[in-house]
C-alpha cells in the first residue's frame, strides 16, 4: 500500500513540476529576448550568441526579425516584440509564445538597432541553429552561412552536425566550414594544419580567400603551411584558367565553324567570293525569331521545340534565297571574282535594308529554351548549356555535310565539278544546276548557323557582319575547299583568340590573329590542307 502511495506522489510531483520547468524556460528565453531592448551595438554579438546557445526553435524567428530590422522594444515596459507594419501602426507578436499582442503606434516603440556586424552575427547564429534541420535545403543554407561568416563559437555546432550528416554535398560544405572555423579558433596548431590541408584539397577561389585572410593573423608555425597551400591553389587555379580558356576557345571555334562551313562550300568549292554570306546567317536568325513569335502567340506549349522547328525552315528559306541569288546574278559572273565580290556586297546591303524595313533597326528578342539555359560545374570549369549544345550542333552539321559530300550522288557530282568541270560536263553532269544547288546548300547551312547564333548573340540586321571576315579567315587558313581544314581552322583560331585576349584585348587580339594568318599564308598559300580545285585546273 505504501508503494502505491509513493508512486502516486511521484507522479503528482512530476505533473506539477514539468509546467513549472517549462514556465521557467520560457521566462529565461523572454529575458534573453528582452535584453536586446537595452543592449548596445557593441554588446549585440554576445546577446545573439547567448540566445543561439539555447537551441530553442523559437529563437530562429527572433533572429530573423532582428536581421531584417523588425524587432522593436515597447518604451513603457521594455518588452521586445516581433512586428510588421499595419498602416500607421505596428502589429505585435510575442517572441516566445508566437501569439498576437495587438497593435501599437510606432511612436510607442523603439527599433532595436542593427548594423552590418549584427547582421553577420545573426547569419552565423542562424547557420548553427539550422545545421541539424531535417530539411536538406535548410542544412545546405546553414552550412553556406557558416562558411561565409565563420565564428569560433559555432565550431562545436558544426562538428556535431558533421558527425550526423549523411548527404554528400552538405557534408562537403560542412567540412569546409569546420576547416574555416578552425583557423580562427583556439584549437591546437596540428588541427589547424589539417584544416589548411583540407582547404587546399577543396581549392577554388573561396579557399584562396579564406587562407589569404588567415595568413595575416596566423601563428608563425602555421604560416609556412598556409603559404604552401596558397601556392598550390594558385597553381591549380592557373591550370583551370587555361582549361577555361580552351573551353571558351572551343565555344568560339564552334561559332566560327557554323558561320564558315557554308562559306567553305560557296567560296572553297565554287570559288565565289560571297559577301552576302553573313546575311544568310542573319536571315536564319530572323526565321528563328518569327517561329518563336508564332509559337508564343498560338502554341506556347511548343516553345521548347522552337529551334527544332526553326532549323529546317531556316535551311529552306536561306537556301531559296541563295538559289535565287545564284540563278539571278552569280551565274553570269563565274570566273570574274572581283565582280562577284561587288555584286554580292550590293546584295548584302539590299538584304540588310530589307530586314530593317520589315523588322526595324533594333535588336529582336529570341528566347533561350529551358534546356539551353543555365550552366554546370565540371571540376574548375563553368560550362554553359547553350554553348555546349552549339558545339554539339556544329559538329553534327559538319558530320552531316561530310556524309553528303562523300556518300551521296549530289556530293559526288559536286566533287567532280570541283576537280574537273569540263570532264564532269562531258560525262553528262549538268554543271549549272550543280552550281545552283551547291550555292543553295551553302546558304542553307548559313541559315542553320543563324538559328544557333540567335541563342548567344543579338538578332539584328548587323548580325552577319560580325562573322563574315572571321569566316573568310577560317576558310583561307584551313585550306580553300577542304572541310577538315575548316574544322581545324575554326577551333584553332577560336582557341588562339581566347588565349590572346587577356593580354592584348579583344580588338588587338583579332588584329594579331589576322597578322599571324597573313604570315602563315605567305609560307603556305593554299592553307593547312591543300585541295585541288577549279583555280588550279590544268
Amino acid at each position: 500500500m505504501s508503494r502505491i502511495i509513493q508512486t502516486v506522489l511521484v507522479a503528482l510531483f512530476l505533473v506539477t513540476a514539468v509546467p513549472t520547468v517549462g514556465l521557467r524556460a520560457e521566462e529565461a528565453l523572454r529575458d534573453l529576448v528582452n535584453a536586446f531592448g537595452e543592449a548596445k551595438l557593441s554588446d549585440m554579438d554576445e546577446h545573439i550568441a547567448a540566445l543561439a546557445k539555447t537551441g530553442d526553435p523559437k529563437v530562429v524567428a527572433v533572429l530573423e526579425a532582428l536581421g531584417e530590422g523588425n524587432l522593436y522594444v515597447r518604451k513603457t515596459d521594455g518588452q521586445v516584440f516581433l512586428t510588421r507594419e499595419s498602416g500607421s501602426n505596428l502589429m505585435l507578436t510575442d517572441p516566445v509564445s508566437g501569439e498576437g499582442a495587438g497593435e501599437a503606434p510606432k511612436a510607442a516603440l523603439a527599433k532595436v538597432k542593427v548594423n552590418n556586424g549584427v547582421r553577420r552575427a545573426v547569419r552565423t547564429a542562424l547557420g548553427s541553429l539550422t545545421l541539424l534541420s531535417p530539411d536538406r535545403n535548410q542544412r545546405l543554407k546553414a552550412a553556406q552561412s557558416v562558411l561565409q561568416s565563420p565564428n569560433a563559437e559555432a565550431l562545436g555546432a558544426v562538428e556535431n552536425a558533421l558527425s550526423a550528416e549523411k548527404d554528400g554535398e552538405v557534408r562537403a560544405l560542412l567540412e569546409q566550414a569546420r576547416a574555416t572555423t578552425l583557423l580562427i579558433s583556439d584549437r591546437p596548431v596540428e588541427e589547424k594544419k589539417e584544416a589548411v590541408r583540407l582547404l587546399k584539397q577543396s581549392g577554388g577561389r573561396e579557399a584562396l580567400s579564406i587562407l589569404s585572410t588567415a595568413l595575416n593573423s596566423a601563428d608563425e608555425t602555421l604560416k609556412p603551411d598556409i603559404e604552401a597551400a596558397l601556392a598550390g591553389i594558385e597553381q591549380t587555379q592557373a591550370l583551370w584558367a587555361a582549361g577555361q580558356n580552351v573551353w571558351y576557345g572551343l565555344s568560339l571555334g564552334s561559332v566560327l565553324l557554323l558561320a564558315a562551313i557554308g562559306l567553305a562550300i560557296t567560296f572553297g568549292v565554287m570559288g565565289i567570293i560571297n559577301m552576302a554570306h553573313g546575311e544568310m546567317v542573319m536571315i536564319g536568325a530572323y526565321t528563328t525569331f518569327m517561329v518563336q513569335e508564332v509559337l508564343r502567340e498560338s502554341y506556347p506549349a511548343l516553345f521548347d521545340w522552337s529551334l527544332a522547328i526553326a532549323l529546317p525552315l531556316a535551311f529552306l528559306v536561306t537556301g531559296a534565297v541563295g538559289l535565287a541569288m545564284e540563278r539571278g546574278v552569280i551565274r553570269f559572273l563565274y570566273g570574274r571574282p572581283l565582280e562577284t565580290l561587288l555584286a554580292t556586297w550590293g546584295i548584302s546591303l539590299i538584304l540588310q535594308q530589307a530586314v530593317r524595313s520589315i523588322f526595324g533597326p533594333t535588336n529582336r528578342e529570341v528566347g533561350n529554351l529551358s534546356w539551353m539555359s543555365g550552366a554546370f560545374e565540371l571540376g574548375g570549369l563553368t560550362i554553359t548549356w547553350n554553348r555546349l549544345w552549339i558545339i554539339v550542333f556544329a559538329l553534327a552539321v559538319f558530320a552531316a555535310l561530310l556524309f553528303l559530300l562523300k556518300k551521296t550522288p549530289m556530293g559526288l557530282q559536286m566533287r567532280a565539278v570541283t576537280q574537273n568541270r569540263r570532264m564532269a560536263s562531258s560525262m553528262g553532269i549538268r554543271t549549272p544546276w550543280v552550281d545552283a544547288l551547291t550555292f543553295a546548300l551553302g546558304s542553307g547551312i548559313a541559315g542553320m548557323a543563324g538559328v544557333a547564333l540567335s541563342q548567344i548573340d543579338n538578332v539584328s540586321p548587323n548580325l552577319g557582319q560580325g562573322y563574315i571576315i572571321d569566316s573568310f579567315m577560317v576558310v583561307v587558313f584551313g585550306g580553300v575547299g577542304n572541310l577538315w581544314g575548316t574544322l581545324v581552322g575554326a577551333f584553332s583560331l577560336g582557341i588562339l583568340n581566347k588565349f590572346l585576349e587577356p593580354y592584348a584585348g579583344a580588338v588587338l587580339g583579332k588584329i594579331l590573329v589576322l597578322v599571324l594568318i597573313i604570315l602563315f599564308i605567305q609560307k603556305r598559300p593554299r592553307g593547312l590542307f591543300a585541295l585541288k580545285g577549279r583555280a588550279v585546273e590544268a
